[in-house]
């Protein structure tokens, strides 16, 4: 019974972290179709154990167009640069909204939590 309680109360903190991590994402420097840097990236919440930021952008309006996206070495940042790594950039006929799904893997690539955020382009 004392195992079951701690792997549930276990469990119960695992949510509580998942559900802290959050992204941001501004468009900075990029301004031109396709720029195959990265946005800047603001992060908060990332779990402790985090090696690895496996990043993906989706455009909401044009969903099987694949933009791809990158990993990132973790060590502590709370932010990512413009071009932390290599995608193919927006260039929407007309604003599109896109979304950026970061998730915090450990040293085996496990999930350790995620965060989405969502942008318009062109702002």
């Amino acid at each position: 019974m004392r195992i079951a309680l701690t792997v549930l109360f276990s469990l119960s903190l695992t949510t509580v972290a998942l559900a802290d991590m959050k992204a941001s994402v501004e468009w900075g420097p990029t301004k031109k179709c396709f720029d195959s840097k990265s946005p800047p990236i603001s992060l908060s919440g990332v779990p402790a154990g985090t090696v690895k930021l496996d990043i993906k952008m989706v455009d909401m309006d044009a969903m099987s167009y694949n933009h791809g996206g990158g990993k990132v070495d973790y060590k502590g940042q709370q932010s990512l640069p413009y071009g932390a790594f290599r995608y193919s950039g927006p260039c929407p006929p007309m604003r599109h909204t896109y979304r950026f799904t970061v998730k915090a893997l450990d040293a085996v690539g496990k999930t350790l939590a995620t965060a989405k955020a969502s942008k318009d382009f062109p702002q």
